[in-house]
């Protein structure tokens, strides 16, 4: 892999298939700098247009500085561009793939992202409460949490109850 200066920002790109390894600093960069994304765009408007855009099959690739395989992760859960990902050391993008989620942040796409996010968030913690709130009543009823005296005098009646109806 060669060193590729794009804007401020140096990258690492693989002149066989023109993907580029980009580093965790380098890439949240990205993603927060306007200035950056622009770099970016305008060096992926210089590349040569890939004429065989031929499917290629799902494979896992090596970290290029740990070498352990990487993740591979829709970006922002929904952005549709699948990239390979090592959390400690950076991201690996396929042509295009770079461009495509920068596109995709500057269409709103992340703002929606995180809306989504939150939304299902505050739809989990409702579910949780409502289970937590379903769980207490079931002990109440069941007589769990009532004092000791109340609970013993409960089973002692149920077992009375229990005697009358099976004699």
């Amino acid at each position: 892999m060669d060193s590729v200066l794009i804007g401020a920002t140096t990258l690492r790109q693989c002149l066989k298939c023109d993907g580029l390894w980009v580093d965790v600093r380098s890439f949240e960069k990205i993603c927060a700098d306007h200035e950056q994304q622009s770099a970016v765009l305008g060096a992926a408007s210089n590349m040569p247009a890939d004429s065989a855009s031929k499917p290629s099959k799902v494979r896992y690739v090596p970290c290029p500085e740990c070498a352990e395989l990487m993740n591979r992760i829709n970006f922002a859960r929904c952005s549709g561009v699948v990239v390979d990902i090592c959390k400690r050391h950076g991201t690996w993008f396929d042509r295009d793939e770079l461009t495509s989620i920068i596109e995709f942040i500057r269409g709103g796409g992340m703002n929606s992202a995180r809306a989504k996010e939150r939304l299902e968030i505050a739809e989990e913690r409702a579910r949780l409460r409502q289970e937590q709130l379903t769980l207490d009543m079931r002990k109440s009823s069941a007589g769990i949490g009532i004092g000791g005296d109340d609970r013993v005098s409960g089973i002692a009646s149920a077992r009375d109850l229990l005697k009358f109806l099976l004699d």
